[in-house]
């Protein structure tokens, strides 16, 4: 009896660590070799030693994807973060229907991206786009706007990305405002608090690790995002969108309509794809050390 008892937890954690080994270590392992490999996907597989390093130096294209990467993700998150605190707030409160309201926001979470793509180009299409349509009805604008275009691409990215991230933040923030006691809200009412001042000195400061963890999970799902890119732009116009992860994944499977990589460069792809995890790698840690050092100060 009690060597059952001592082989249930590794029992029960057996498929996940199976997984774990099958589906990330395996596939890292893998990917790590042939960083030092010239391999078409193809064909014998030739030992270059660093020469993919040293064509990701100069690959220009590479380094333009990486501020793309920087400019969407900060522009996601920037927006994102308020917004779905904003909304959280209100839908913790007394409002009628607020459940509706909630389950309404996250609905585009659980949408797939590639059918949220589909629907978003019918609305921001150039052409015939739902929303130039009505800009140009009430007079807001007097000529199409080419949304997928140089000048607007990334921004409608954004707005993209933004509209299918809110509704995750929301949740968790409605867990962390569920948290916070309602007697303290009570005690600064009594003591003359608006909602105003409520918000900034009792919701924001008790929401600190809570906000801590989120802005953590916002940033690497930022820096890796790149599915509603691949659907509408595939990084294009001119690379205009092109972000890290849509790089790698070309290498891996090329998108020739793309104007990108049109031979399959695995062995190229695993050093793209092991510097994009260190940059991933390096901007969370430097996250962590400034949330550490603002948590020092304000102790």
């Amino acid at each position: 009896m009690k060597r059952k008892h001592a082989l249930a937890p590794y029992i029960l954690t057996f498929p996940s660590l199976f997984l774990t080994l099958v589906l990330s270590i395996y596939p890292l392992g893998w990917a790590m070799r042939y960083m030092f490999y010239s391999y078409p996907g193809y064909g014998a597989k030739t030992f270059n030693g660093l020469d993919n390093f040293r064509r990701l130096y100069e690959d220009e294209t590479y380094w333009q994807s990486v501020i793309n990467t920087l400019v969407y993700a900060g522009g996601k998150i920037i927006l994102t973060l308020p917004i779905a605190l904003v909304l959280a707030v209100i839908l913790n409160g007394a409002l009628r229907g607020r459940h509706l309201f909630r389950a309404i926001y996250f609905l585009p979470t659980v949408i797939s991206t590639a059918v949220m793509s589909v629907v978003f180009y019918v609305i921001f299409n150039s052409y015939n786009g739902i929303l130039n349509q009505y800009l140009v009805k009430y007079g807001i604008i007097h000529s199409n706007i080419d949304w997928l275009g140089t000048k607007f691409a990334m921004l409608t990215m954004i707005i993209i990305a933004v509209w299918g991230a809110i509704g995750n933040y929301m949740l968790l923030f409605l867990a962390g405002l569920q948290n916070i006691p309602q007697d303290v809200y009570e005690s600064a009412a009594i003591d003359g608090a608006n909602g105003w001042k409520k918000f900034i000195y009792i919701t924001v400061p008790m929401l600190g690790p809570v906000l801590q963890m989120i802005v953590l999970l916002a940033i690497t799902a930022a820096l890796k995002g790149y599915e509603s890119i691949m659907v509408l732009t595939e990084g294009g116009p001119i690379g205009k969108t092109e972000v890290m992860y849509l790089y790698v994944y070309k290498l891996f499977f090329p998108v020739s309509s793309a104007g990108g990589a049109v031979q399959q460069q695995i062995g190229y792809g695993s050093a793209v794809g092991f510097v994009s995890a260190l940059i991933v790698g390096v901007v969370t840690l430097g996250y962590f050390y400034l949330s550490k050092r603002l948590n020092q100060i304000n102790e």
